[in-house]
């Protein structure tokens, strides 16, 4: 009897070690994989009876010894059922994640079972161009948050002449309720590299680095194991990879405070242009792209570009895997493509308010984006959408809050993460964000002060190096909107 237990950073929290340690002196074989991201089901135990996965979860160290003593029967009352046939997998559109939660996630044999190293070798066999045009076709815009066409940054990195180019993945996910990045390293690490090295295929580039944020001690750990694999088995035959851990600096998730950092510089943003895919790292030619849009390469080079724009809607095309925490009851990522509602994914996705309270609002795209309300819940889900409505995709996070939000506190909050997490080279951000918390102590305390936040995140949009400062306004503006819609 096989068993796969979980050993990504959520499901270890939550005591998958203990689990295991105790199945494993029951004398049955255990896989750790990776987990489904169904995390309101960790520690989602799958165990292999007749040819099917069937699960078990939520599992707790307290429920082992009596599920081992009935034989894991379906009698149990945590039993789930067949785990691929779950609702909320079902209704997904697993592309980019679709190893994640299968196996052990360095188990190279099989990922080349599953499709992994294919699209490398087609990439090779119809040439560079021709992989960029896929890309192009597709419509990828970057998942990192700003949406920008894919294809064009890969174009342009392409066509620069130079002796030396870098491929960089942006791993530094340090937005909360964002947790994709580190869902996709843990569970398909193998995909990434090898998406890695596509890219250096199609760009002429020999170098790349994972850029990852210190706090993500397990994807560290696999990314360098499953490189040495990688190596040996020849994913990366002409391309140079290897793994660059940050020191904690949020700002170092924009891209060029990100160079900066690996040059051994403090991470400090650069005034653009030039912008890095004409001189990035160490003024060399270099692409940059977040974890999600390297995610979504080999599906696209497999399965072409034209199949993965038949998901989505309008310019949002292709999938997204969608992150709901927060008040919410069925906390995880879901991999669904761009169209649905904001209804859709909180209730029928995300099951409703876990508290039971009424809905009170939900912030979308990490501690930079707008919170939307109960009037905004039939707003596709896409960035044009979004955008019109005074909002951010981001990284594709939904936070969801019940009705005892605090709208002003929130709005204070954006301008002290702000403060707290600037670089400090432009002065909207530097000062702006410091005068907002003490604007915003004088609005709870009572004070009329609302047209002169009002100016201070005017200046900070339109005057600040970066997206830190730019888009600070976002959560400020619509959190006292809403705060003011119920109080004025």
């Amino acid at each position: 009897m096989k068993i796969f237990i979980p050993q990504d950073s959520i499901s270890l929290a939550l005591g998958a070690d203990l689990i295991s340690k105790k199945i494993t002196q029951s004398g049955h074989e255990i896989i750790r994989n990776s987990s489904r991201g169904l995390h309101f089901l960790e520690v989602l135990i799958e165990v292999e009876i007749d040819g099917a996965r069937h699960g078990f979860g939520p599992i707790s160290s307290k429920d082992i010894d009596q599920l081992i003593a009935n034989g894991f029967s379906k009698s149990h009352s945590k039993y789930l059922g067949i785990v691929d046939e779950l609702p909320l997998l079902k209704k997904q559109n697993r592309l980019s994640f679709s190893r994640c939660g299968i196996n052990a996630p360095l188990d190279y044999d099989v990922f080349l079972s599953l499709g992994g190293a294919q699209a490398l070798a087609k990439a090779k066999s119809i040439g560079a161009q021709k992989t960029i045009d896929e890309i192009k076709i597709s419509g990828l815009r970057g998942r990192g948050g700003a949406g920008f066409p894919a294809a064009i940054k890969w174009q342009t990195v392409k066509d620069v002449q130079s002796n030396q180019k870098y491929i960089i993945c942006n791993a530094d996910e340090g937005d909360s309720g964002n947790f994709a990045d580190r869902a996709f390293m843990e569970g398909d690490p193998f995909g990434l590299i090898e998406a890695m090295a596509i890219a250096g295929f199609a760009l002429g580039a020999s170098v790349g680095y994972i850029y990852i944020r210190s706090e993500y001690p397990i994807a560290i750990k696999l990314l360098k194991a499953a490189i040495e694999i990688a190596k040996a088995r020849g994913l990366l035959e002409d391309f140079d990879l290897q793994v660059f851990v940050g020191a904690g600096a949020y700002v170092c998730g924009e891209e060029t405070a990100l160079l900066e950092s690996i040059e051994g510089k403090r991470g400090m943003v650069r005034a653009k242009p030039p912008i890095p895919a004409l001189e990035g790292l160490f003024g060399k030619p270099t692409l940059v792209n977040n974890v999600l849009s390297f995610a979504a390469i080999a599906p696209i080079i497999l399965n072409g570009g034209a199949h993965y724009a038949g998901f989505g809607t309008g310019r949002s095309l292709g999938t997204i895997p969608v992150q709901l925490s927060g008040n919410v009851k069925n906390g995880g990522y879901y991999e669904l493509p761009f169209g649905m509602t904001l209804r859709e994914l909180i209730y029928e996705i995300g099951g409703g308010v876990k508290s039971g309270r009424e809905f009170g609002a939900v912030q979308i795209g990490g501690p930079l984006g707008a919170y939307f309300t109960s009037e905004n819940l039939d707003l596709i889900f896409d960035y044009e959408t979004l955008a019109q409505a005074g909002g951010i995709l981001g990284h594709g996070s939904l936070v969801v809050f019940d009705d005892t939000i605090d709208f002003l506190k929130m709005a204070r909050f954006a301008f002290e993460f702000c403060a707290h997490e600037s670089c400090g080279k432009c002065t909207p951000c530097r000062i702006g964000s410091t005068r907002g918390v003490e604007t915003m102590d004088r609005i709870i305390a009572g004070e009329n002060q609302y047209e002169l936040v009002d100016d201070l995140c005017e200046t900070m949009k339109f005057g600040s190096l970066c997206a830190l400062g730019g888009f600070t306004p976002y959560p400020v503006q619509s959190a006292i909107k809403a705060w003011r819609g119920k109080n004025v």
